[in-house]
């Protein structure tokens, strides 16, 4: 064979190779070019993605705003939670004796599943995931500062946190439908390092609903060049805006009030155990709203409800004989009421309906007062034979603000109705059957009476105020619809009122409700309940009610009580609970002593005293007329609560830790639970609370060394106990039932 020939044979599979080479070559410079004149391949614009690739856009969580009560005392508040992370990639680790990455994963597993409540081998498989970071989840998620600091104690490598934050109510059921509550949602994204969580605090119910956009603020955005690892490149470019926190809002309700009020409703439901109980107590001359509550109620950092209504706002009913007393205050503004005029009690004929009065028989010829007084039927059916029209009642109760919203600061408020036409429809409105309202609304109506004819707005928001400059963006006001009646028409109402609580004829329906020393003003009120058609007829089927204003001359407190349907007691459970409360409120507020104490309260800004001489800043602090308490017996200060620049009241206690290893517990006897919170913080030490008020026994006795892992338990309970056994109630009183 020519050798020629041979070699030509020998080059032919190189040649082909070379060839293909220099396709594969010319490929890609035909792929460059395209990448270098064309920015968009396949939709996708390189640019951006090259970006994109290296650059994290964090999300920086506004904090949510607080909500106080009227005394700066905090009821919802955001508490630091934490989400359990484990890196898996050993890039991270560069010393192999300081790992960064989960090196044992079975024993991390181990280790963690008893803690956060999970399986150990569902957490190795999470482990075993070929990903940057994993999330331990569900049960890692919303852990608390206790637990993580367990976590940590167990020096696991590769184990790290996450902190977000919750929304926390520190009292629990307190005050709960006004103040709602807010729920965390996760938006769950998904990246090549791993899970990433975003948590979104949502209100959904009461206050933290209606002002939600207000309380959640807005968040920020920090944007940076990372590397391989998801850390910032050094010296690169940052864009960051700052997170702008919600708005604090401010609560007109007063918590000691608030807590009698809880008492009470709490009591009268665990022994009566009615469809449910509402109490409420207003200032009559602000129409700010001191306390409100109702059962059955529920815990929102648990969320255990049965309705999502606020009975203050979002129930109507009909309001039954309460709503004579503004009947009678149509008719005498009309000026042709009479009250010494004569009727026959008993039963009246209207049409094809007979009206009763409650006893079923009257009280034979009585006066149009003292058919007020027993809360007659009859009189009222009389009042339109020559004194009311139906348009007169109409435009009264409009007037007096029913049939419409009263737009106090909370959500989903109800109008009830005002439909009445036929003469049995009309005078069924006058005695408060046909008609619905709610509770708000005859609160709101009671401060006509209270204020000379004047009627005040409610209010439960007291202000709002923007942490970041301090600047108040909302403040109430005393809202004021003047004129609606005359003084004279209210003094007469006033008469009136007092008679139904204070005479002792038979027939008045609110003797239950007089208390010695006090002279309240008071209507009592029994509504029938309409379902399916029908007024049902069993023994307990009504709703039982109390509207109550005092004292008389100058009044103060305004209160409105409902219940239905209780199993046992019919009304007398609304009698003592109301009573209880009126006597608590006064003796609080120091309404009936004979020289009121005058305490001007004085607002300061907290200094800083730490390092500062502890006999130094004790002196200052009681010229301020300010109480501290200084645990240890130091020489000088190195911590202190409330925190440098801070609001300080008159009266107030400043808690100042001084330079000592050994700690006393302080007798806290009457403290606040708000007062042995900031101890226990300041002292690092956990607390638990049963029952509701102030302190009347502690687990830790006066002088005994503080321990680290030390649990103060405290025992609450109302600072004024003024309820002395109530007498019988009078049977026949219980039964006004229009």
């Amino acid at each position: 064979m020519n050798k020629g020939n041979m070699i030509n044979k020998k080059w032919g599979v190189p040649r082909k190779i070379f060839i293909i080479f220099l396709f594969s070559i010319g490929i890609l410079y035909v792929q460059l070019f395209i990448l270098s004149v064309f920015p968009v391949i396949d939709g996708i614009n390189i640019d951006e993605f090259a970006k994109m690739r290296n650059t994290e856009d964090r999300k920086l969580y506004a904090k949510r705003g607080n909500i106080y009560d009227s005394e700066g005392n905090v009821l919802a508040l955001n508490v630091s939670s934490y989400t359990v992370i484990a890196y898996l990639d050993d890039s991270r680790t560069t010393d192999p004796d300081r790992p960064y990455h989960v090196v044992d994963k079975e024993k991390t597993a181990n280790a963690l599943a008893p803690i956060i409540d999970m399986d150990a081998s569902y957490l190795l498989g999470l482990l075993e995931k070929d990903l940057y970071q994993v999330e331990l989840g569900p049960g890692g998620r919303d852990i608390s500062e206790l637990k993580k600091d367990e976590i940590v104690n167990l020096n696991l490598p590769g184990i790290d946190f996450v902190e977000n934050y919750k929304r926390f109510y520190p009292n629990g059921d307190f005050a709960s439908y006004v103040l709602g509550y807010a729920k965390t949602y996760e938006e769950i994204v998904e990246t090549e390092e791993g899970t990433i969580i975003n948590h979104n605090i949502v209100g959904e119910l009461g206050i933290e609903a209606k002002y939600d956009d207000l309380l959640k603020g807005e968040d920020g955005r920090l944007i940076f060049q990372k590397d391989q690892h998801g850390y910032k490149i050094p010296d690169t470019k940052e864009i960051r805006v700052d997170a702008t926190n919600g708005d604090d809002i401010y609560l007109t309700i007063d918590s000691s009030i608030q807590r009698f009020i809880e008492a009470e409703v709490k009591e009268v439901y665990e022994t009566q155990k009615p469809e449910w109980f509402q109490l409420t107590a207003m200032d009559a001359k602000t129409g700010k709203i001191l306390g409100t509550s109702s059962s059955p109620s529920f815990n929102p950092n648990i969320r255990d409800m049965v309705n999502y209504e606020n009975p203050l706002t979002s129930y109507v009913f009909e309001p039954g004989s309460t709503m004579k007393t503004f009947t009678y205050m149509c008719a005498i503004e009309k000026g042709t009421y009479k009250g010494d005029d004569t009727y026959e009690s008993g039963k009246i004929k209207i049409g094809n309906n007979i009206v009763s009065d409650w006893n079923g028989y009257g009280w034979g010829k009585v006066t149009f007062d003292k058919g007020y007084e027993y809360s007659s039927n009859v009189a009222i059916a009389k009042l339109f034979d020559n004194v009311l029209t139906k348009n007169d009642l109409l435009n009264c109760f409009k007037k007096y603000g029913f049939g419409e919203t009263t737009n106090i600061e909370l959500p989903r408020e109800l109008e009830g109705t005002l439909n009445f036409n036929y003469p049995i429809e009309v005078v069924a409105a006058g005695f408060g059957q046909g008609i619905t309202t709610t509770a708000l609304q005859n609160l709101q109506a009671l401060t006509i009476i209270a204020n000379d004819g004047t009627m005040l707005k409610p209010h439960i928001v007291d202000k709002i105020i923007d942490p970041n400059t301090k600047e108040v963006i909302y403040e109430s006001n005393v809202d004021k619809v003047e004129n609606v009646v005359s003084k004279k028409t209210v003094d007469k109402i006033k008469e009136l009122m007092f008679n139904v609580v204070h005479e002792q004829d038979l027939g008045t329906t609110g003797r239950a409700y007089k208390i010695e020393g006090f002279d309240v003003l008071g209507k009592t009120g029994t509504a029938q309940i309409y379902e399916d058609g029908r007024y049902l007829s069993g023994y307990n089927d009504y709703i039982y009610s109390f509207t109550g204003i005092y004292p008389k001359d100058d009044p103060e407190i305004i209160i409105y009580a409902s219940i239905k349907q209780p199993e046992t007691g019919r009304g007398s459970g609304l009698s003592k609970a109301s009573t209880s409360l009126m006597k608590n409120i006064a003796k609080y507020r120091n309404m009936f002593s004979d020289k009121k104490e005058e305490q001007k309260i004085v607002e300061n800004i907290m200094p800083s005293f730490i390092s500062q001489n502890v006999i130094d800043v004790t002196k200052t602090l009681e010229d301020m007329k300010i109480k501290p308490i200084v645990l240890g017996k130091g020489e000088h200060v190195i911590n202190q609560y409330p925190l440098k620049g801070d609001p300080i009241l008159t009266y107030d206690k400043v808690f100042l830790k001084t330079n000592d290893d050994i700690l006393l517990m302080p007798d806290v006897t009457n403290w606040s639970r708000n007062e042995i919170i900031n101890l226990c913080n300041i002292l690092n030490i956990r607390y638990e609370f049963d029952g509701y008020g102030y302190v009347s026994e502690q687990s830790i006795k006066k002088g005994t060394i503080i321990k680290k892992n030390d649990v103060l338990k405290i025992k609450l309970k109302q600072k004024y106990d003024l309820n002395p056994k109530e007498k019988e109630l009078d049977k026949e009183v219980e039964k006004e039932i229009n």
